[in-house]
């Protein structure tokens, strides 16, 4: 089973879902169950159905924990980023390999000395305080699926990419990106961190699918979420017909 986690434009992908809840030891967290391509999927709206969770308030623990406690075998998340590059223009597709966390006060850690404590699928117990080796932020193998079904499908991706995460919900400075493309960075998302490095404590696959919208502050005269939504939208069907693929072939 397949976990996606994303946001407007996927609500109606899977087929005849059903609304569900799960507690977890980080609250409850809603959920949709149902099947694509007639594969049991499980969709997770990062932002509330309605929109109404901030990046930075999102219950990153609880989700990918419930990802994990429902079975899925691996995460893959959608999301909307600006561009520091001039290949990368608005309609991109990337599949990006790494990360730059700028992010600040969020809870990034399940293993922060605390009781909890989860079995891996490797039999292993988790707890305490736990050192994650993140040099491959996102999964290799699951990224190695991507790429092979956009190539199947004859869909132009860009392989691999720096994700510079911040807080949000306001969008960057065009100093901030300034700096962030000094660094090495290459796009502007608000989510991947944690959501990255708390599947990575788990030994959950992980891995993302970034659209990109525009480009960032000092690129472009500025930067609106409504032009944000309008060209994610232009681009949601083939974001679903990849996931569909990758579902199919999973």
């Amino acid at each position: 089973m397949i976990a996606i986690i994303g946001g407007s434009g996927f609500y109606d992908f899977i087929e005849n879902s059903e609304e569900r809840k799960i507690d977890t030891p980080f609250g409850e967290v809603q959920f949709d169950f149902g099947k694509v391509m007639d594969k049991d999927v499980i969709f997770i709206p990062r932002h509330g159905k309605k929109h109404s969770i901030a990046p930075s308030s999102i219950n990153y623990r609880g989700n990918i924990y419930a990802a994990f406690k429902l079975g899925a075998e691996c995460v893959i998340t959608t999301n909307a980023v600006g561009s520091m590059r001039d290949n990368m223009i608005p309609g991109s597709l990337i599949i990006p390999d790494q990360i730059l966390d700028f992010t600040s006060g969020r809870k990034n850690t399940f293993f922060d000395g605390s009781d909890f404590s989860v079995t891996s699928k490797k039999g292993e117990i988790l707890k305490g305080v736990i050192h994650t080796d993140v040099t491959n932020p996102y999964d290799i193998e699951l990224r190695k699926k991507i790429l092979e079904a956009s190539k199947n499908l004859k869909l132009k991706v860009i392989d691999g990419g720096c994700m510079t995460v911040y807080n949000g919900p306001r969008y960057e400075t065009p100093a901030e990106m300034k700096m962030a493309k000094i660094l090495g960075g290459d796009l502007a998302g608000m989510t991947s961190a944690p959501e990255a490095f708390l599947a990575k404590e788990i030994e959950l696959p992980y891995a993302t699918i970034a659209v990109v919208t525009n480009f960032v502050a000092g690129l472009q005269e500025k930067v609106s979420h409504e032009e944000v939504e309008e060209v994610f939208n232009k681009n949601i069907d083939k974001i679903k017909l990849l996931f569909s693929s990758i579902i199919d072939n999973y």
